[in-house]
């Protein structure tokens, strides 16, 4: 089935704008200019649009459910505060609302290796 021209643009400009809104709350976030993460909820409503029309959208364009957008984004930010020998790995895991154990299995999972390996990679 082929999906009209119109329609796939207004994927596109959904999803654009949904990533935009993502990384500019994101960016709040790790500044401390605010306090949690933003939810799919709220940049929806920012979107004038219902959170599962917003999934709905990103999967039929993008192949990802939109979760996966903010995991890659906290993986970015996760190899950057790791980077700074300065802050330990479970200072790195509050800073991203995690407890050491999840923010273990997270990035393990994401990245392949445990936060600690990772900065030993980072040592060479």
């Amino acid at each position: 089935m082929n999906i009209p021209e119109k329609y796939e643009s207004r994927q596109a400009e959904i999803t654009g704008l949904f990533l935009e809104i993502l990384n500019r709350y994101m960016d709040d976030f790790i500044a401390g200019r605010m306090e949690e993460m933003v939810s799919l909820k709220q940049i929806a409503a920012e979107l004038f649009l219902h959170p599962i029309h917003v999934t709905n959208v990103i999967k039929l364009h993008t192949g990802y459910h939109p979760c996966h957008y903010y995991e890659i984004r906290i993986l970015e930010e996760a190899r950057k505060l790791l980077a700074d020998p300065e802050l330990t790995i479970t200072e790195v895991a509050h800073k991203l609302t995690y407890d050491k154990s999840q923010f273990t299995k997270f990035f393990r999972k994401y990245q392949g290796m445990t936060p600690s390996a990772y900065r030993s990679t980072l040592a060479k």
